[in-house]
């Protein structure tokens, strides 16, 4: 197989890491967020003790490098996939690495949202669920849009490292064919795909973000 299409593959890779693990941490790392935030917050009554449980566990998971996270759930992630190696199996530690880190953004944009407007609706009557989905939710969309495209940016990197241990894509393609072989030109054709992908991505989720500030 050529280069290029090497390179295509790879590139194919990539995007299907980062954009199932991207989907995996949006579903479970939005509420997440919105949990820390509501236990974080006077106004809403939420188990103390779970919250802060769960607050140390995502304080914990965000503190691990993640080439250390990789190695570390490779019991979790054969528990799941079956194997340990294989662009499959790293959407494992992609995931868990992403989840808390967007779920942390998440209760920071929701902290943006005035005290007032919360108390205004728990006047009205409204519920938390509305409160939320009414609320917090509709205000601080723009900053979630934000933070979900740094996650997402975030993770293009982690993809690059997940290479290192068979997880295909870019960061395989670049030490195989760059590294290994002292070929600088793979090397920077490689950075320049990655560069592109990033610069892609920021330019979609800002206009995302501003349309939804409207």
């Amino acid at each position: 197989m050529s280069l290029s299409n090497e390179l295509i593959n790879s590139t194919l890779t990539t995007l299907y890491m980062v954009g199932t693990s991207s989907l995996i941490s949006f579903v479970l790392g939005l509420p997440l967020g919105i949990y820390l935030f509501l236990g974080n917050h006077s106004l809403f009554s939420v188990g103390r003790l779970p919250h802060k449980t769960l607050g140390y566990l995502v304080n914990g998971a965000r503190s691990l490098p993640f080439i250390i996270l990789m190695i570390a759930v490779i019991p979790f992630t054969r528990i799941i996939i079956g194997t340990s190696i294989g662009t499959t199996a790293a959407i494992v530690p992609l995931s868990l690495a992403a989840i808390p880190f967007f779920a942390r953004i998440t209760e920071t944009a929701l902290q943006t949202v005035p005290n007032g407007l919360l108390e205004a609706s728990m006047t009205f009557g409204a519920s938390t669920r509305q409160i939320v989905t009414k609320v917090l939710l509709a205000e601080s969309w723009p900053s979630i849009i934000r933070g979900f495209t740094l996650t997402i940016i975030a993770l293009i990197g982690y993809s690059a490292m997940a290479g290192a241990i068979g997880g295909g894509g870019l960061g395989d393609f670049a030490i195989r064919y760059g590294y290994q072989r002292f070929d600088t030109h793979i090397m920077i054709i490689t950075i320049i795909v990655l560069v592109a992908m990033v610069q892609l991505l920021q330019i979609l989720g800002d206009k995302l973000a501003t349309k939804l500030t409207r």
